[in-house]
């Protein structure tokens, strides 16, 4: 039975990848920071077999202990401060969490093999926040980046060290070059998961006014459960490479509004919408769209739904989960995607 250790598995994507890599017949285990993690239990029910591990990404030794319990065959660093816009306000946290802490895992990971790298195959979750102020469309493998965010720079660190220690180490070591990618167990702080719950609010009569900041910027938009695919895919090839993981379509935040009120039948969503300044990122991001070839020829990966069925689907989820649980608000992210046959693997 292979053993797969996942950091950030209380996240979106290590949910569905504990979920994934489950049902593929591993033995998987997940790193937690501190006690009474509210997120545990959303993982012990979505995957019961799953073991959780203590550990920190700003601690050395607690990572290379769980690497000894757990004797992993693959590591997946997902844990890090995800949210871009907080990423100004504790820029220090996120630098040490989001950027030195793939290096920690990675240090850990040579200790743990005692120096031979290739033994334990590694994924690095990078950004597509790398691209930041984009210097062609759309943007691949070999685009050059220019970061705008502090959590883009992190990431451009975690990216560029995880490189370092395949070419220094032999490391099997990719890195995910990921574009947006969402579901209804996004946290409500993305803009994504803000709008689709907003508008199921706003339907039901428990909100009136959505606060927004740019409305204007255009993403590359696919769905959480097909990336975390592309993520063990990378892992199964004989060579270890790094893979820009997108759909190839851009959307604006507008697209979204319409798509998310429609599905509630609103058309006028800017009765409800108004945009804040606070909202506004110091540094924006204004267009990022991925070209995925080198995925779609080397890994046989494509993603699957649209842009309109997966915000609808984020709708229709949080819709059914406030029905039933209008005022708790610890319901939301409870919510699972699997009865939606559009997204069936």
């Amino acid at each position: 039975m292979p053993r797969a250790l996942i950091t950030g598995i209380t996240g979106q994507d290590g949910r569905y990848l504990a979920e994934l890599l489950s049902e593929k017949g591993y033995e998987v285990f997940g790193l937690v920071r501190g006690q009474n993690n509210p997120r545990a239990q959303l993982v012990a029910e979505a995957v019961p077999p799953s073991r959780l591990l203590s550990g920190d990404l700003r601690d050395l030794p607690s990572l290379v202990g769980a690497l000894d319990i757990a004797r992993p065959d693959e590591v997946y660093n997902l844990g890090a401060i995800s949210f871009v816009g907080m990423s100004w306000r504790q820029a220090e946290l996120t630098s040490e969490i989001t950027g030195l802490g793939v290096l920690r895992i990675l240090e850990a990971l040579r200790i743990h093999t005692q120096g031979d790298m290739s033994k334990v195959r590694f994924y690095q979750a990078s950004s597509s926040e790398m691209f930041g102020k984009v210097r062609e469309v759309p943007q691949n493998e070999s685009t050059p980046f220019h970061p705008r965010s502090p959590y883009g720079i992190a990431k451009a660190f975690g990216h560029y060290i995880t490189v370092n220690y395949r070419e220094s180490y032999g490391a099997y070591a990719c890195s995910g070059i990921l574009f947006n990618h969402e579901s209804p167990r996004r946290g409500q702080e993305f803009v994504t998961r803000k709008i689709t719950r907003g508008a199921a609010r706003i339907a039901l009569g428990l909100q009136d006014t959505l606060f927004l900041g740019n409305i204007d910027a255009s993403r590359d938009w696919g769905y959480a459960g097909d990336y975390v695919e592309a993520m063990w895919l990378m892992l199964q090839q004989d060579e270890p490479e790094d893979y820009v993981i997108a759909t190839g379509e851009t959307h604006t935040v507008r697209d979204l509004l319409d798509i998310a009120f429609h599905r509630v039948g609103i058309d006028a969503w800017e009765r409800h919408v108004r945009q804040e300044p606070r909202l506004f990122r110091p540094a924006e991001v204004d267009l990022l769209v991925g070209d995925a070839s080198r995925a779609r020829e080397r890994l046989g990966w494509k993603p699957r739904g649209n842009f309109r069925d997966l915000i609808e689907m984020m709708v229709d989820a949080d819709l059914a989960d406030l029905t039933r649980h209008p005022h708790d608000p610890a319901s939301a992210g409870r919510t699972s995607d699997r009865e939606d046959p559009r997204w069936a693997r």
